[in-house]
């Protein structure tokens, strides 16, 4: 089963003029590049294996639980690509705009706001010499910075291709009510998204707020949990052009079904999934920035109240705006939502 899933690993990108399109590879041009030193060496000075035959190597052999896990994301998500998506465009260079790159460690990390993605960043700043070696001590808005780390859609298809073939890929997904409300929550109500309320929360006052005050239309400060809910379902917003990356959907953020995934982690499994990861990348000992405590449960409970009060209509149509991200993601329907 390992070898099966591996063989079908998509390693070799073509170009096809500014776009990229992925193809399989041979089950021979896949043992090469594993058994390549080139492969192997170039980003540790010859010191050690690259994260992705550390986990090539894994699967070879007798697996831990952990490892199991993830074999088994990996193959969830191929028979969920394979099942519900059909013949699709081919990716363009902005469409990997969200996959951050570490040429040093050979990783390749797609970020999903509102899922540990402030602390992933921290992370890839330390481990890049960036930023300090404890990734605590970076400050959110420095690990947010434009440019502090490369992005895939900032290299020639060529350069694409090579590291598509040779690094790690990685992502951590959310359960997406939850995310969802995490970020209406963090962008729309806290003091400090006073910009977002601006620029998103004034829109949807204007927009759906029947006789709005002059304060509500110049400050959005006020965007009320349906209503931000029927902005996403309104039509318009859609043809105003993608959402925006703190409430748009996990895959058309990373395109799991067009781009290869070794690691499938998740906001749920967060510490486990953080220090698999961390472990293939050679740095075991780094300890990924940990949520406090409770602050889990906390979340999940303040989701269930924010949906209590909608509609099952709404609570139907906004399941079928995310369909995509619980399928290929294998998250069940949350059992507070009214779907029948």
């Amino acid at each position: 089963m390992a070898r099966r899933c591996w063989r079908r690993r998509a390693l070799a990108a073509a170009c096809l003029g500014a776009a990229l399109l992925l193809l399989c590879s041979t089950p021979q041009a896949l043992r090469s590049a594993f058994e390549s030193s080139a492969v192997g060496t170039s980003w540790f000075g010859g010191k050690r294996r690259s994260p992705l035959q550390m986990l090539y190597d894994l699967d070879q052999g007798p697996r831990s639980a952990l490892a199991e896990v993830h074999r088994r994301r990996r193959e969830l998500l191929h028979r969920a690509c394979s099942r519900h998506t059909q013949q699709q465009r081919l990716l363009r260079p902005e469409d990997l705009r969200h996959v951050l790159v570490d040429d040093a460690r050979g990783l390749l990390y797609c970020y999903v706001p509102k899922a540990a993605c402030t602390n992933w960043k921290r992370v890839l700043l330390a481990l890049s010499g960036r930023g300090p070696g404890d990734p605590r001590a970076i400050p959110a808005p420095e690990a947010h910075a434009p440019g502090r780390l490369p992005s895939l859609a900032d290299f020639s298809p060529a350069e694409v291709n090579r590291r598509l073939r040779a690094y790690l890929a990685f992502l951590f997904v959310r359960e997406p009510f939850e995310r969802l409300a995490s970020a209406y929550r963090n962008k729309l109500q806290r003091p400090w998204g006073a910009a977002f309320q601006r620029r998103f929360g004034a829109d949807i006052v204007r927009r759906l707020r029947p006789r709005p005050s002059p304060d509500a239309l110049a400050r959005g400060h006020d965007v009320r949990f349906a209503e931000f809910l029927a902005y996403l379902l309104d039509p318009r917003t859609r043809r105003d052009g993608p959402l925006n990356e703190h409430w748009e959907r996990a895959h058309a953020l990373c395109h799991p079904c067009r781009l290869r995934y070794d690691v499938v982690g998740k906001f749920e499994t967060l510490a486990e999934d953080a220090a698999f990861v961390l472990g293939l990348a050679g740095v075991p000992g780094l300890r990924f920035p940990e949520p406090p405590p409770g602050a889990r449960a906390a979340a999940r409970d303040r989701a269930e109240r924010l949906f209590r009060d909608i509609s099952p209509f709404y609570q139907r149509r906004l399941f079928g705006l995310y369909k995509m991200d619980f399928l290929l993601f294998n998250y069940s329907a949350p059992s507070y939502l009214r779907l029948r």
